[in-house]
């Protein structure tokens, strides 16, 4: 199989995996470091001779060892400013016209590669006739840091670097990826957690128009972790101060090592505090609000959440499991603000009498974080008349004794057929059935990706567009069945006066 391709700016070397085609490690803009940190990302240049794209090049700068790096099987490459880079798997570079699958990973805007295992395109290529892409952008403080009230107008679109690389990845992937047997007229984006919140912030932009065409959102919508602009700022004072760097000092903010600015940043605050901002620079409203408005009226999308997704979120904290009722109900409302009468009565009375107190009150943050954001998006693209599909991922891991149930990121294997991957079985168990699911939903994304309908015969049920009068709904579990008004209750509950 021939591996080398003539892209518009040079020479790419890739390699084979039995009969599927890879690229790793191929550069899509310029190395952001020195006078182009805090920058847009700038286009390459022509490049002599040939660009080896046999092995994945580093991360963008991010921190190490965390929990959910080393649960969810991240890959372990060096780190850098200089990560701009993506990987490509194809059945053949041969100038057919494949749909083209294109990954945004998630981490919180934190942390998180396109050089995963988990997201090995190689399945997708194989049984799909489908090309895919993953990519790296930037994240944290180099890729969501809200720096124009500091240093003026020059930093204007900081906030929301880690979205415009993924832009600019997109453009690369438009101009460039018919050499790799795809197609550029027939993309479909694809993200989870923040990789989706991305999907939702890219759904609204207008520089978007025409650099893909489908797109689908897993747990996560584009409003997970935005932020406005005074909260934005607040992050970036406390940052900044703690690294010493004074307000104008520019020569500092570009100098001061990678590695300090991302130690200053996790010794401020270690949790979630990234994320796009609503800059009026390159994000101008909130992107539901811009859905909403017709935005993206035309574009079909698959959205959808997991059963469980903050379960996966007592691995950081696991005081969520001890804590008594009345006080975990006081710190979801100081979490999240106040919940209508109605909802804790709701979730203690409903579902499996055998869950703890702690598991059926959680539901609570998975609704608020993950599955309202998916809602609101399905109205808005509804309102427009446009094709939504929504599913829900129920299959439980016995991980944890069980604790997790169908947590946040569960499902990605599932999607990519990816479960045989090492370390997956650790996460997701072995259930017999596991194999089946993952045939469903894999199948189901190439349908998707391949017709712009995620139906076939690999469903035991029609997956029927979310229209306002039945709401239908696929669940993906050991028995997956399509549902009608899934979620109606509990939007209901949570739409109510407070």
């Amino acid at each position: 199989m021939n591996t080398l391709v003539e892209t518009r700016l040079g020479k790419v070397q890739g390699g084979t995996d039995g009969e599927v085609c890879f690229w790793k490690g191929v550069p899509y803009a310029k190395p952001p470091v020195g006078k182009r940190r805090f920058q847009k990302p700038e286009p390459l240049e022509k490049w002599d001779g040939v660009w080896d794209a046999t092995r994945f090049r580093s991360m963008v700068m991010q921190p190490s060892g965390t929990t959910f790096s080393t649960v969810l099987g991240e890959a372990d490459h060096s780190v850098s400013e200089d990560g701009l880079y993506l990987n490509i798997w194809s059945p053949a570079a041969d100038g057919k016209k494949r749909p083209v699958l294109f990954w945004i990973h998630g981490g919180a805007y934190q942390f998180g590669s396109g050089s995963s295992p988990w997201y090995d395109g190689a399945e997708f290529a194989k049984n799909g006739d489908v090309v895919v892409v993953t990519i790296n952008y930037r994240l944290n403080v180099f890729g969501f840091l809200h720096l124009e009230d500091w240093f003026g107008d020059e930093f204007a679109a900081s906030g929301n670097l880690g979205i415009l690389d993924q832009v600019a990845a997109l453009r690369w992937v438009k101009e460039n990826i018919s050499a790799f047997g795809g197609d550029p007229e027939q993309i479909t984006i694809f993200g989870e957690s923040a990789g989706a919140g991305s999907v939702g912030v890219l759904l609204s932009l207008p520089e978007t128009k025409g650099l893909f065409q489908r797109a689908i959102l897993q747990s996560g919508s584009g409003a997970i972790l935005l932020r406005s602009p005074q909260t934005a700022l607040d992050i970036a004072d406390r940052i900044l101060t703690k690294a010493g760097i004074r307000k104008g000092d520019r020569d500092r903010l570009l100098s001061i090592p990678a590695g300090e600015l991302l130690e200053a940043a996790q010794s401020v605050h270690p949790g979630m505090i990234f994320g796009p901002v609503v800059d009026g620079t390159v994000l101008k409203t909130h992107p539901i609000k811009a859905l909403d408005n017709g935005a993206a009226g035309d574009i079909p999308i698959i959205i959808g959440v997991t059963k469980d997704e903050y379960n996966l979120f007592t691995l950081t904290d696991p005081s969520w499991t001890t804590a008594g009722k009345e006080e975990l109900m006081d710190r979801i409302e100081q979490e999240i603000g106040p919940v209508p009468e109605k909802v804790f009565p709701y979730y203690l009375s409903s579902g499996d009498p055998s869950q703890p107190v702690w598991q059926k009150l959680l539901r609570a943050m998975t609704y608020h974080i993950f599955t309202r954001g998916m809602l609101k998006t399905a109205d808005a693209q509804i309102k427009q008349g446009g094709k939504v599909w929504v599913y829900r991922f129920d299959y439980e891991t016995p991980l944890f004794d069980g604790r997790l149930k169908a947590c946040h990121a569960l499902e990605i294997p599932f999607v990519f057929h990816n479960l045989h991957q090492p370390g997956v079985d650790v996460f997701t168990g072995t259930h017999p059935k596991r194999e089946l699911i993952s045939r469903q939903m894999h199948e189901a994304w190439i349908a998707f990706a391949r017709t712009g309908d995620p139906n076939g015969d690999h469903l035991p049920d029609a997956w029927l567009p979310f229209a306002q009068k039945d709401r239908p709904a696929m669940v993906f579990d050991t028995e997956t069945r399509a549902e009608k008004h899934l979620f109606d209750r509990e939007q209901e509950l949570w739409e109510s006066k407070a």
